[in-house]
């Protein structure tokens, strides 16, 4: 049996799902954390309030999903990382150790965030001025240690190579890599 939960608000937990030990569900008395059917969350984990969760979520331990966050199905989202709020992520997501999801971000289905990704919302560093997070689209590839600044629109079916710093849009199906990201070829779907 599972310690140290502690539930703030209205907590509806889907059938089957684990809540392992010193987990935090909600942060206010009034809001609401849904989280689906079968689904396992780790040790460390907090959740704030009015957040929304799909079936089959898998976190890894010490994760943050913050407010006013929906994910879809089938999603990991693995140890250390955060998703900062005010976000909406698709169906069959893979966000790897480390990664940091900046509040306003959009993450369509079947898309893969590599370790220590990051994404950016605010170009001056001037905390609350002009927010705007990055569009990953359906199908893209993120490489680990990279960075995507704010706006961002990341095509469907592209592919950011690891350490990549993007400062443009990708387009649908390109290939990027280097600091600034440029383009190294369409990608094929065939990469080894």
């Amino acid at each position: 049996m599972s310690k140290n939960i502690i539930c703030y608000g209205k907590v509806n937990i889907g059938k089957g799902t684990i809540v392992q030990d010193n987990v935090i569900l909600g942060n206010h008395d009034d809001g609401v954390v849904a989280i689906g059917e079968n689904s396992l969350i780790r040790s460390g984990a907090v959740i704030y309030s009015d957040v929304k969760i799909g079936r089959n979520f898998r976190t890894g331990h010490n994760v943050l999903v913050r407010e006013n966050t929906e994910i879809g199905n089938d999603v990991l989202l693995g140890t250390n990382s955060v998703i900062d709020g005010h976000c909406k992520i698709g169906n069959n997501v893979s966000i790897q150790t480390n990664a940091y999801i900046t509040a306003h971000t959009i993450i369509e289905d079947d898309v893969f965030l590599g370790p220590c990704s990051v994404t950016t919302n605010d170009k001056y560093m001037a905390y609350g001025s002009n927010l705007k997070g990055i569009t990953i689209k359906k199908g893209a590839k993120i490489g680990a240690n990279s960075t995507i600044l704010p706006g961002i629109i990341i095509g469907e079916g592209s592919i950011i190579g690891a350490g990549a710093v993007i400062t443009r849009d990708v387009a649908e199906g390109d290939a990027v890599t280097g600091n600034p990201a440029r383009s190294m070829r369409p990608a094929t779907g065939d990469e080894d």
